[in-house]
Parts: structure tokens; C-alpha cells; sequence
């Protein structure tokens, strides 16, 4: 039986044992059709590339533009200072749910009862046990294909995608096995050294904490 709200383990992925080429019952007939997909492939490549750094440079602009103007959580933590943009634009209802609980000092005083190294630190859970969360009714998925890489905050839940509740985690670096799976609401824009420094453990020996946790505009930081 699933419990708690700790990240779900990935399975390994099989390998791939061939595949089936056939498609509706079409077959290539002879070299010429292959030369021929070959070339179409090819002068296909530069619009597949160019789509691809622009979708990313839409993704970068809107993370930058989050950053500068909307609202930021603010973790002081036993490391340090850990500031995060706050995304409402990927995940509003994780956003608002968040703010909801920094306002009524929820996290205040909660610890990092799970911490990696290389993977992420997650924290949210009053109990410190990775199966607790706050009174609020768990939220719906809001998955996206925002990449999981150094600094993105992800909601932790259970293998139930709509588990999310007030869990979180923070990741230590790319962790694109991620993405699409676990709910995407902010990125650490200062600070980040600081949560490199949160001792390690599931739970740690030591474990670093929230002392407060407080909802600011970027605008108001600046």
C-alpha cells in the first residue's frame, strides 16, 4: 500500500527489443525510397532545431520574467536565505496553495526529513516523517514539460498524481526523469549555495529546517 507524500520511485526503463517498422501496411520498396526519406529527414532537421530553441527561449523568457516581476517565497532557512520565484503561470493552483500556507506560518519550523545528495531536498511535512501534510484537500495535477534541472521546485506526492499537498522538493541538478510526472511551481533564484549546504540523509541525523517562510514581491526585493 502507497502512503505518505514522498516522491515515488522511477522504474527502470526496459530496453528496447526492436521495433516493428510497419506502419498501416505501407512498406519501403527499394533503395529510392530511402534515399528519399533521408532527404526529406534532412531538409527537415533546421525547422526541427530552430522550433526547439524557440520553445526554449520562450521557456527561459518566461522563467526570467517571473522572476523579475512576481512573487517570490522566501525561506530562511538554517543554511541561509533561499529565495523562489514563484510560477502561477505553470501551476496556480500549487502557487496559491503555497502562499495560503507561508501566510499562516505552516512551514515555519519544518524540516528537510529528506535530502539526496545530487537529487533534491524535500520538505513540507510537519510530522518530519515524509507521510504528513498540512489540513488542506490535496490538489490536482498540474504537470507541464518545464524541465526539472538545478534549482526547480517540484510538489512532492504519492503514485496518486492528484496527491500534491503542502510537500516540496528542490532539486540539486537535471533531473529530467522528472518531467512531466511531478508538478512544477517555482525556481530558486538566490540562494541555491545555501540549499547545497542542507545535510544529507532520509531523514538526516541533523536535520537543517524552515525557520520562516514569508511570500514577497520581487519587485518590493529589488
Amino acid at each position: 500500500m502507497q502512503i505518505g507524500r514522498r516522491l515515488t520511485h522511477v522504474p527502470f526503463r526496459r530496453k528496447n527489443r526492436g521495433t516493428d517498422h510497419h506502419s498501416g501496411g505501407h512498406h519501403f520498396k527499394g533503395i529510392n525510397d530511402m534515399r528519399l526519406l533521408v532527404a526529406l529527414i534532412m531538409l527537415a532537421m533546421p525547422y526541427i532545431a530552430h522550433a526547439e530553441d524557440n520553445v526554449a527561449f520562450q521557456q527561459n523568457n518566461t522563467a526570467e520574467k517571473a522572476a523579475a516581476t512576481g512573487e517570490q517565497l522566501v525561506l530562511e532557512t538554517s543554511k541561509g536565505e533561499v529565495v523562489i520565484a514563484l510560477r502561477p503561470d505553470l501551476a496556480p493552483l500549487h502557487v496559491a496553495r503555497v502562499k495560503e500556507l507561508a501566510a499562516a506560518g505552516f512551514y515555519d519550523g519544518i524540516i528537510f526529513h529528506r535530502v539526496i545528495p545530487g537529487f533534491m531536498a524535500q520538505t513540507g511535512d510537519p510530522s518530519g516523517t515524509g507521510t504528513g501534510g498540512s489540513d488542506k484537500p490535496d490538489l490536482k495535477a498540474e504537470f507541464t514539460k518545464t524541465p526539472y534541472v538545478r534549482g526547480t521546485i517540484g510538489a512532492a506526492r504519492t503514485s496518486n498524481p492528484n496527491s500534491a499537498n503542502s510537500q516540496f522538493f528542490i532539486s540539486f541538478g537535471d533531473n529530467g526523469f522528472l518531467n512531466g510526472q511531478y508538478t512544477v511551481w517555482g525556481e530558486v533564484v538566490s540562494g541555491m549555495d545555501n540549499v547545497d549546504k542542507i545535510n544529507a540523509g532520509e531523514p538526516p541525523a541533523n536535520p537543517d529546517k524552515i525557520i520562516k517562510a514569508t511570500i514577497r514581491s520581487a519587485a518590493a526585493a529589488q
